[in-house]
């Protein structure tokens, strides 16, 4: 008797998809890690999180709505990180699919009374920074002696992260940042089409999230590597007697 061995299609078992993003410090210097996503079943997922040189004790931890930079809200309360740096939350409320897509981040806090005290968080799914980016230069104006860089980067879902990094900024004070329609040489300066976060005079550095304008169009990263605008930093308010320094973005 030939007997023919073999595997069938039933005996064939799918590995589990998995997706990991970085976890990166924030206010808490040298913690980093990462958090996985595990598919478990076609209806739930597991969440790990593994932290390196976290302080000792146990850190809530929480995947918000939105992006890092923005003031989302709590979407799934995960368990906490304990001594061993690590966290495991089985996730019955989303599924694989949908977290990896997901327009949200992940944060671990250091303690529940320090909920502002970040100690590692990062972007996941359609947040994450793609490779793609743009740098225009921001120019000295007047005698003010601050200048800098603002970058764009794509994100997986086409928003934008743009990050502007100044020099020459007082540590303490807060400067508040446009993009405005037109060009630097617009006389008596064109309007504000997106208010950006305020540059924090400490660090000098101010990080806003963009998928759509102040007016509510939707713009994605490549409408702005082709948009009529420029970016103003300003000293207290926005005025045009204010600008400390400014530079052309897009098609200018």
């Amino acid at each position: 008797m030939l007997i023919a061995g073999g595997c069938t299609k039933d005996n064939v078992t799918t590995p589990a998809q998995t997706t990991s993003y970085n976890l990166m410090v924030e206010d808490v210097l040298g913690v980093s890690g990462t958090v996985t996503f595990t598919e478990s079943s076609s209806t739930s997922a597991i969440i790990d999180i593994v932290l390196s040189n976290a302080p000792a004790g146990n850190h809530p931890a929480y995947l918000y709505m939105n992006s890092a930079v923005e003031n989302g809200a709590v979407l799934i309360l995960l368990n906490p990180v304990n001594e061993t740096g690590k966290s495991s939350t089985t996730v019955t409320t989303m599924n694989y699919a949908e977290l990896v897509a997901y327009d949200g981040c992940v944060k671990v806090l250091n303690s529940i009374a320090e909920p502002d005290v970040i100690l590692a968080q990062g972007d996941i799914g359609g947040n994450v920074i793609t490779d793609t980016h743009k740098s225009y230069a921001l120019n000295l104006v007047g005698s003010y002696g601050v200048a800098g860089t603002a970058l764009f980067e794509k994100r997986v879902n086409g928003n934008t992260l743009v990050t502007v990094a100044l020099t020459g900024t007082i540590s303490g004070q807060s400067y508040p940042a446009t993009i405005n329609l037109g060009s630097t040489t617009s006389v008596g300066g064109g309007p504000v089409v997106k208010a950006l976060e305020n540059v924090n005079g400490t660090t000098g550095k101010s990080y806003t999230n963009i998928q759509q304008l102040d007016g509510g169009t939707i713009i994605t990263y490549e409408n702005w590597l082709v948009y009529d605008g420029y970016l103003n930093v300003y000293q207290t308010s926005v005025n045009v007697q204010n600008i400390i320094c400014q530079g052309n973005i897009g098609a200018n």
